[in-house]
């Protein structure tokens, strides 16, 4: 009981940290730009806004929603990838690699460029759609020949198919030229800007997936253990998966409806979440969200700089943080070890 109090105890302080860091980048996502602008400037526009001062209409009608843009998208991306990899028990699972932001991406530009559609309420349940067909592929796909369901061959057809969506993406723009500068953000990623209100329309549906990856964090626990542990233990896991399943529609879907494609969020976040937190999603789930948070918006933070007036899209930063610590997964440098002291074994 001791141990646990303490490894527990360790947790906790390492989230409140975390969240310090998130409190940090945060604030620093306001204040940094081409546009400098101090810290009790922004504290004032927050406190007692002025719509006549310069600077504080600068921070409160721009920066402060593409902060929580960015920290919005980030943690539903690292979330829905911790989902991913419970699910499959891949390393290499996230929404990119997989295939799911690229169905999304496919789904909205088909639906910018093709039919009536404008509004972003519209655009994430065609989000939606395009992620849902995309998982049902890749798991249809990856059951093909014997031995069932294997990572390797979800793997493969993930990356199979962001290519086939990719090229038919381009395909459609390349039959409607004129339509290629709407839907530009959506091929690199970006929360560049975004108005609040915006924001709110999609919210409710990160929320959503988000506190239903809360409430499967010890069955996904269970089932990281081997889907025999978890049937013998009682658990319902085909209902489990499909309702994780759904989750990560929802988080990835609503990412990609208001940011476009961004990845390795999804792939990286929840390594370093289950490095520090060990192997228990009640944990990793909390963990991934705040991580995923600090990455995004540290990456939107350097994409200001390097191509000024302009800024580089978000997805490319994204990438080139991101590509390293890929390379470290699949050598599985994060997957080889675990924080001491953590059992190999569930506690419950």
């Amino acid at each position: 009981m001791k141990s646990l109090l303490q490894r527990n105890g360790s947790k906790l302080l390492g989230l409140a940290a975390a969240l310090l860091l998130l409190s940090t980048a945060f604030a620093a996502s306001i204040v940094v730009g081409t546009t400098p602008i101090g810290l009790t400037k922004a504290v004032d526009a927050l406190v007692r806004y002025n719509p006549a001062d310069n600077e504080q209409v600068i921070i409160m009608t721009t920066r402060v929603p593409r902060a929580a843009f960015a920290l919005a998208v980030g943690a539903s991306l690292a979330v829905a990838g911790a989902l991913m990899q419970a699910l499959t028990r891949n390393p290499l699972a996230s929404p990119g690699l997989f295939g799911i932001n690229a169905g999304a991406v496919l789904a909205v530009v088909v639906a910018l460029t093709l039919l009536p559609l404008s509004s972003l309420s519209q655009l994430v349940w065609v989000a939606f759609a395009g992620a849902a067909v995309s998982a049902l592929l890749v798991y249809v796909l990856g059951s093909l020949g014997g031995g069932g369901l294997m990572p390797i061959r979800l793997v493969l057809a993930g990356s199979a198919l962001s290519a086939l969506f990719g090229a038919v993406t381009q395909g459609v723009l390349a039959l409607d030229e004129s339509g290629l500068q709407n839907v530009l953000f959506w091929l690199a990623g970006s929360v560049a800007g975004k108005e609040m209100h915006t924001l709110m329309q999609v919210l409710p549906y990160m929320l959503t997936g988000g506190l239903i990856a809360l409430g499967l964090a010890y069955p996904l626990t269970v089932l990281s253990s081997g889907e025999d542990v978890a049937k013998g233990l009682g658990q319902r896991t085909l209902l489990v998966k499909v309702i994780a399943a759904a989750a990560v529609v929802l988080l990835a879907g609503s990412a990609v409806a208001a940011a476009g494609a961004i990845g390795f969020v999804g792939l990286v976040m929840p390594h370093f979440a289950r490095y520090i937190a060990g192997t228990d999603y009640r944990w990793i789930v909390p963990y991934s969200a705040v991580l995923g948070g600090i990455l995004l918006l540290s990456a939107d933070i350097v994409a200001r700089f390097p191509v000024q007036p302009g800024e580089l899209p978000l997805g490319v930063v994204t990438g080139l943080i991101g590509m390293p610590f890929f390379i470290s997964i699949a050598r599985g440098d994060f997957t080889q070890r675990r924080p001491q002291n953590e059992p190999s074994r569930t506690d419950s």
